[in-house]
């Protein structure tokens, strides 16, 4: 017995949101934590932080519940440049119960599509969420 793939909407306010979040002007590393309303099969703000480190957002992260996180983080290159890539980060921890997992699963796309990312990440442990493994995974793009 399969169960059909859900695709929750985003809050509309979740979305200017998000918008305000790409321009913004600091230059300290932000998240915008988000989950979904089951009931409402929507994708909402769960909470917004200003001036956290991944090992503080890590701590702030369900380690037994998906969330999608966008990340402003201040990338120092190896060449000396300093960027301020906006990272979307989908938390699939496991042992969260199957039929979550799979709301937010379906739900990564649309929401990655609807606000815009494209430097997409995915991770299963909340213990991996660290400075070195945003460091490698933005290495990929240069």
């Amino acid at each position: 017995m399969s169960e059909s793939l859900v695709v929750c909407d985003v809050d509309e306010e979740l979305v200017i949101k998000v918008e305000q979040f790409r321009l913004r002007k600091e230059t300290d590393n932000a998240a915008i934590v988000m989950k979904i309303d089951e009931k409402k099969q929507l994708v909402i703000l769960e909470e917004e932080h200003v001036d956290i480190s991944l090992d503080d957002l890590r701590d702030i992260v369900p380690e037994r519940q998906p969330r999608f996180i966008v990340y402003s983080y201040k990338y120092h290159h190896d060449d000396g440049r300093i960027s301020y890539p906006l990272c979307f980060i989908f938390s699939s921890p496991v042992g969260c119960r199957p039929d979550q997992q799979m709301m937010y699963a379906g739900s990564k796309n649309k929401l990655v599509q609807t606000v815009g990312m494209s430097k997409v990440f995915e991770i299963r442990n909340t213990e991996d969420l660290t400075e070195e493994w945003l460091k490698e995974k933005l290495g990929i793009f240069g």
